[in-house]
């Protein structure tokens, strides 16, 4: 009986430590889920509290900023074009107000005017980013934005909206108009077909319609004036997609010449101006526009004084080619004393060049892009 009774309470006590073992294992387990959940729970909610930290950390702000991409009309790509679009872009959504600039010069004396606070940003080529005082974004597409080190906040939301934005389908389509190759002449010889011409062609069809003009030959003087490289500048002051100088732009009330629109605005409302000139002048309709280009390289008054040397020389002063026969006797000092050329002596081979490259580029649009 005894056996018996000592049988039972060892067989009692396994059953008690194997259900204590049981237990031990699922506290083991939900301590460690309860562990983990209160790990990812924080992490989530970080991410969320830097989330809204840093919506609308720009918000109201004006911000003042360079790109410092060098590209031109020279170069293949269009890099400040589309930093241009992105930049904008980033305004919108964080409802600030953006002043964009070209970086006229070294990207490093921009990032000297980051330091005085001049310039509140600047978008470069990722190079090296651990320069001192300054304070980089990630990198996307080879480029960062550069700040002034200081707030965080701004640094997180610029990185934010880049990482949500260069995986878009806006950023896609963005990128997609600005990495085309887009020289008509190549196009043309390949017997390519596009309805696609510039990464501007709503703007251009819009105020080519605005003049009555075919958007291809505005397309063809864009693309002789920048290439369409927003960024293209000469050394006389003339900017941007059509070359416009700062006092015709300031004649058409229009303040920035980096902006695609307002720079197609005063270069077609100053070619409607010249156009309006030769409407009643006797020169035919197909020979107006030659004179428009001609006039819009060199001035209406040196296109003025060569049709009254042309004249005085018995050619015909409504067509341009005979203009063209001219223009060589106009560089001679005496022929200027002689007629009373009011602009004086005048090379005009660079306005003939302009004027036949301009309609070859219009040739090859034709040919790329038919009606």
């Amino acid at each position: 009986m005894v056996s018996l009774n000592c049988k039972k309470k060892v067989r009692n006590e396994k059953v008690s430590k194997t259900a204590d073992a049981k237990k031990n294992v699922v506290l083991k387990y939900i301590t460690a889920t309860m562990a983990i959940f209160c790990i990812a729970t924080f992490q989530q909610r970080a991410i969320v509290m830097d989330a809204l930290d840093s919506i609308d950390t720009f918000s109201g702000d004006s911000i003042r900023c360079a790109i410092a991409l060098e590209d031109d009309m020279y170069s293949k790509s269009l890099e400040t074009g589309m930093s241009y679009e992105v930049l904008r872009e980033f305004a919108k959504a964080d409802n600030c107000r953006m002043t964009i600039v070209p970086a006229r010069g070294n990207a490093e004396d921009y990032l000297d005017s980051l330091r005085t606070g001049s310039i509140d940003m600047v978008v470069l080529p990722y190079k090296d980013t651990s320069i001192s005082g300054i304070s980089f974004s990630r990198e996307y597409d080879g480029k960062v934005w550069a700040l002034k080190s200081g707030k965080l906040s701004h640094i997180r939301e610029i990185n934010l909206w880049l990482s949500h934005f260069s995986s878009s389908e806006e950023y896609d389509r963005l990128e997609s108009r600005f990495s085309r190759y887009y020289n008509p002449h190549t196009k043309a010889e390949k017997g390519m077909r596009t309805g696609t011409i510039s990464p501007y062609d709503s703007l251009i069809k819009k105020y080519a319609s605005n003049m009555g003009w075919d958007w291809r030959m505005l397309a063809a003087v864009i693309y002789q004036e920048s290439r369409f490289s927003i960024n293209s500048f000469s050394s006389r002051g003339a900017a941007g997609l059509m070359q416009v100088m700062p006092s015709t732009a300031e004649h058409y009330e229009v303040s920035d010449l980096l902006d695609p629109e307002q720079n197609i605005m005063a270069g077609t409302s100053h070619l409607a101006r010249l156009q309006r000139m030769f409407r009643n002048s006797g020169i035919s309709q197909e020979e107006q526009i030659k004179f428009v280009l001609a006039a819009y390289n060199a001035g209406e008054g040196r296109i003025a004084d060569c049709r009254t040397f042309a004249k005085a020389l018995s050619l015909d002063d409504t067509r341009w080619d005979e203009i063209v026969k001219a223009i060589p006797e106009m560089s001679n000092p005496e022929t200027v004393m002689e007629h009373g050329l009011k602009f004086g002596k005048f090379n005009g081979k660079e306005t003939v060049s302009y004027v036949d490259s301009v309609l070859s580029h219009y040739e090859a649009f034709c040919t790329i892009c038919p009606a």
